[in-house]
């Protein structure tokens, strides 16, 4: 599992399609420090396994990822393209600190930049939300938006809002995305267990 903490910003090198996956090679640095093949590293929210490390001509170091179908419907990574900056974070070591929120990197849906409001410290940001995913969105609770985890301001039928502080604008993909853009959203899960273990009960 992960945290929602971005580590670095990664860069997009290549993504390869064929008839129904792809194959996306990111370079990066400091997740790279410990990483070997068969690691999990989530990748703006998408957790994706190590298939292959390399280096680029220039000499950075590179990972590479498969993408399966399901991926490529679910999440924005299909649209990747080379030189896009993407959120990076390893998987949460035993023992390690919890500092944002319980985060899967499976994405649930995509939502869509709405509006931003730029402020002296920070930005306000609305972003589009699928209809079967709001019953798992509200005020104050937790979300994953491009695998950051952040805390919703407002939450309605079909969108939510966000604060971006300082460090979020500066040190992820979130403090350059435009209105129109997409991005990966995953929600609570504890609020999706909660659900199922209630149906149950009232279906007994």
């Amino acid at each position: 599992m992960f945290t929602g903490i971005v580590e670095e910003l990664g860069t997009v090198v290549a993504l390869t399609e064929s008839a129904d996956a792809a194959r996306l090679e990111v370079g990066a640095d400091e997740v790279l420090t410990d990483a070997r093949h068969g690691d999990s590293i989530a990748v703006n929210g998408c957790c994706l396994t190590v298939a292959a490390l390399g280096t680029t001509a220039g000499g950075r170091r590179t990972w590479t990822a498969d993408l399966m179908a399901e991926t490529l419907e679910r999440t924005t990574l299909g649209g990747l393209v080379p030189g896009a900056p993407v959120n990076l974070e390893r998987a949460l070591a035993a023992g390690g600190r919890l500092g944002g929120h319980v985060v899967q990197g499976h994405v649930d849906g995509v939502g869509t930049v709405l509006r931003r409001e730029p402020g002296e410290r920070w930005d306000v940001v609305e972003i589009s939300l699928p209809a079967d995913l709001a019953r798992y969105v509200v005020a104050k609770g937790s979300i994953a938006v491009d695998g950051v985890s952040l805390t919703v301001v407002d939450a309605g039928d079909d969108r939510f809002t966000v604060s971006l502080i300082p460090e979020t604008l500066a040190r992820t993909t979130l403090g350059t995305r435009a209105v129109g853009e997409q991005v990966n959203l995953e929600t609570d899960v504890l609020a999706r267990h909660v659900e199922r273990l209630l149906a149950a009960g009232v279906a007994r």
